[in-house]
């Protein structure tokens, strides 16, 4: 992507804790992998995705005419009527995985995976709450301190930032 707001993907994973089950929803923008929306329940519900697109939708406000599409497999939640409405209400494009191709959405499943490997590996949560803290402390450290090397060892960010500032110098 050659601009942030451009492609967003979302997925989510789901955690056990001694009280039930965390269901965690992300949205990424593609351009530098930033995690800009999230939201998390106990429940599989559709508005765990819909929260999520709204908190990156209001975060990043991107404009009814950005041409944002949206990207994720062909869960039920992402192929609801609530859902595809609040995609139309923004005018995002919605864009959906090819069934039974999981690397459609590789961006989303790297993250889950490194969260579990980097944050929760060997972890057990007593409660909903101690979940949903460990997550956001991670979620923020990914976003604001981990590098990637497809952002030339920067964080999301830093990348984020970096564009900003040449963008402004080439404007200028």
């Amino acid at each position: 992507m050659a601009a942030p707001n451009r492609a967003w993907v979302g997925d989510f994973i789901y955690t056990a804790t001694e009280e039930g089950w965390l269901f965690r929803a992300v949205v990424i923008d593609l351009f530098s992998r930033k995690v800009v929306g999230w939201s998390m329940r106990p429940d599989m519900h559709r508005n765990l995705v819909i929260d999520a697109l709204k908190m990156a939708w209001f975060g990043r406000d991107p404009g009814n005419d950005a041409g944002l599409i949206f990207h994720s497999d062909r869960g039920s939640q992402y192929a609801s009527e609530d859902f595809a409405k609040v995609l139309e209400h923004r005018t995002i494009t919605p864009s959906m995985s090819r069934k039974g191709n999981y690397w459609d959405n590789a961006c989303s499943e790297t993250l889950f995976g490194s969260l579990k490997v980097e944050r929760q590996h060997g972890q057990r949560f007593e409660t909903i709450r101690q979940a949903k803290d460990e997550t956001i402390a991670w979620l923020l450290w990914y976003n604001q301190t981990r590098m990637h090397s497809k952002l030339n060892y920067v964080s999301p960010m830093q990348f984020e930032q970096d564009w900003t500032d040449a963008t402004v110098k080439i404007a200028a």
